[in-house]
């Protein structure tokens, strides 16, 4: 259900601004967005993990927060990042 070193390194890879970035928005959004998907590929199978229903929402709301953050500190970051991750807003 979580993500590997490995995939994070990726994304965080693909996603950072400068050089040695983990903390901008679009870095945290994207882990959280590979964090999201492998969530929503268990509970595919796993239709009682309550437990898990409740962390993938918490993730959601997240990545909601900072989707929000973005979009009124810098809209055309926000644009991109939408685009980049095939999320819709």
């Amino acid at each position: 259900m979580s993500i590997t070193l490995e995939r994070k390194q990726e994304v965080i890879k693909d996603f950072a601004t400068k050089e040695n970035d983990t903390g901008s928005p679009e870095v945290q959004i994207a882990i959280l967005s590979e964090r999201i998907k492998n969530l929503t590929e268990h509970l595919g199978g796993h239709l009682k993990d309550h437990h898990s229903r409740r962390g993938l929402l918490i993730l959601v709301n997240r990545r909601r927060k900072l989707l929000n953050y973005l979009k009124n500190v810098e809209f055309p970051r926000y644009e991109i990042i939408l685009k980049r991750l095939g999320l819709r807003r």
